[in-house]
């Protein structure tokens, strides 16, 4: 069965950037799941099992921080790793979602190469 990835950001051209840039690093996902939030990527995760998670930091209704927590109190999606993809490097809320269990981030703009250094170790 093929992989699955959610990418989480309320821009829908950086979505489909983020999806660009994921085949262009040699990624086959299946199947690549949006949200333009965190509530909206709750809900999608609520039906569909992903991989990996791709998520920015700076969204409305729900931030990707404020994802973060609400995943981590759901048993069935706490241990998807997620990687933040920010303008936030070095910031305190980019460490806050380290803190809060994000494998690592990736700074936009971005390079293929970076995407695949950074999931390659992840997938």
């Amino acid at each position: 069965m093929g992989k699955k990835v959610l990418i989480i950001d309320d821009s829908s051209t950086m979505r489909k950037i983020v999806a660009r840039s994921l085949r262009q690093a040699g990624f086959d996902f299946e199947t690549i799941l949006e949200a333009g939030d965190g509530q909206e990527a709750l809900e999608v995760l609520s039906g569909e099992n992903v991989d990996v998670i791709l998520s920015d930091i700076n969204m409305p209704n729900m931030n990707g921080v404020e994802f973060l927590r609400n995943k981590a109190e759901d048993d069935g999606i706490r241990n998807i790793p997620v990687v933040m993809i920010t303008t936030e490097a070095g910031s305190e809320i980019l460490r806050e979602a380290l803190d809060l269990g994000a494998k690592g981030s990736i700074k936009k703009p971005f390079t293929p190469d970076q995407v695949q250094d950074t999931l390659g170790a992840l997938l």
